[in-house]
């Protein structure tokens, strides 16, 4: 039953259902309570254990029905025609290898037991990819016992002692194969869709995000979504640190008490580190345009999770987006800012000086700024002088340019005169490379 249920909650991973291993913790005992005998109380009672919204729970729910659908293999007889053998009874069979006997008897419960554990037995639930359907369909016939019932076949046949048996089992054998394959289907209908994305995601995270197709905005949102996860969680951990030298020492004495307060464990002052406040700057002009959307959906992503973060959206010139997108849905918010601000000739130098003017005076050493852009400015004056400001006032400086590095300084790109004032500079082209930035970005924060 354990193993059984793990492969359940494998399913409804790749189904989509978001399952935490406290929450399988959870599956386990509630199944422990209701246990497997009332399969629709089963059903009910993960259902409120797994499921987080009504679609987490319906997903499960399909999942559950499909996991536990159970055809009745048939040896293509009618009921009618057969019956099953009591315990203890002497059959008519018994000469034939187990195989052979449950399919000339017609035992449907039984060959469904044995296509079941056969199917455990080679592991069928890793099955990832159609073009593995058929074999491993060929497997579960072998471990149900195929090389025997060929044997079956052949003797019957071979002796001339029943050639109507043998034709019988020969089509029995054949319909065994369909079923195995369709029970094979049913696995990698349930087991493959995480694998599957998996290398839908893994093809995604290296598209160049100017080439992205609309039909994986959905995917990549879902993407983007948990990178921002990550950084959320790295910048909102409280941070301490020890301040050696300085002795605590009411805590001290405190801890020692049991000791008659000799100081067996020291304890040190410490100092709480104040999380660090980020602001993104995201170019939305028509250089960019291609990709755009999805820096502002990186963006909205990031504020959604991000406690404090401040948003700025710019072209030819620049305005803070923040209360945009705490308000908006994904969509109504990246068209509500690209109808303000997007689509505009850059004008960097003009954007940085609105920047100063709205948010400079709240740049400090806990501050980083990151800006999304490509850095061409339509050669205006690219105010170099204000970007040295920043890097001086803020923590850390970091610039995500998503042109690859070879168009760097070509035509009227600025990126090579801001670089001197960034601490880290670096493409992001695909959302593999973004996912690198954002490590090296919190092994900074560290």
């Amino acid at each position: 039953m354990t193993a059984m249920l793990l492969d359940l909650l494998r399913a409804a991973r790749g189904a989509g259902v978001r399952i935490s291993v406290a929450e399988s913790i959870d599956a386990f005992r509630s199944a422990e309570v209701v246990g497997y005998a009332d399969r629709q109380v089963l059903k009910d009672t993960l259902s409120l254990t797994l499921g987080k919204s009504l679609e987490d729970k319906k997903l499960f729910e399909d999942c559950f029905d499909l996991f536990f659908q159970r055809e009745m293999v048939s040896s293509g007889e009618t009921e009618a025609g057969s019956r099953s053998r009591e315990p203890g009874e002497a059959g008519e069979h018994d000469g034939l290898a187990s195989l052979s006997a449950m399919l000339l008897e017609n035992d449907q419960a039984g060959l469904a037991a044995a296509m079941e554990g056969a199917a455990e037995a080679i592991g069928a639930s890793n099955i990832a990819l159609f073009t593995q359907t058929n074999m491993f369909a060929w497997r579960i016939l072998e471990q149900m016992g195929l090389p025997e019932l060929d044997r079956d076949i052949a003797h019957l046949r071979g002796e001339g002692a029943d050639e109507a048996t043998a034709e019988r089992l020969e089509q029995m054998r054949a319909a065994l194969g369909q079923q195995a394959r369709a029970y094979m289907e049913r696995q990698l209908t349930l087991f493959s869709a995480g694998t599957t994305r998996d290398i839908r995601e893994g093809a995604l995270r290296n598209v160049r995000l100017s080439q992205l197709d609309r039909r994986d905005m959905d995917r990549m949102r879902a993407l983007v979504r948990d990178m921002a996860k990550q950084i959320a969680t790295r910048y909102s951990r409280k941070r301490w640190q020890d301040r050696r030298g300085h002795l605590d020492i009411r805590r001290t004495m405190r801890r020692n008490m049991s000791f008659d307060s000799i100081p067996f464990h020291t304890i040190w002052k410490r100092t709480r580190i104040d999380r660090p406040s980020i602001m993104v700057l995201c170019d939305v002009s028509g250089s960019v345009a291609a990709v755009a959307r999805f820096l502002l959906m990186f963006l909205y992503s990031l504020a959604d999770v991000l406690a404090g973060l401040r948003s700025f959206a710019y072209s030819n010139h620049l305005i803070e987006v923040s209360d945009i997108l705490a308000r908006r849905e994904i969509d109504e918010a990246i068209e509500e800012v690209m109808k303000v601000v997007g689509f505009g000739s850059s004008d960097y130098g003009r954007c940085f000086a609105d920047f100063a003017e709205i948010a400079m005076r709240n740049v400090n050493r806990q501050t980083t700024v990151i800006i999304l852009g490509d850095a061409r400015g339509n050669r205006n004056e690219p105010r170099i002088d204000l970007m040295k400001q920043i890097f001086e006032r803020a923590n850390r400086v970091i610039w995500l340019n998503p042109e690859p590095q070879s168009l760097w300084g070509t035509g009227d790109s600025d990126i090579l005169r801001y670089e001197p004032f960034c601490h880290q500079v670096t493409s992001c082209g695909t959302l593999t490379q973004l996912e690198r930035v954002i490590s090296e970005m919190m092994q900074q924060a560290q």
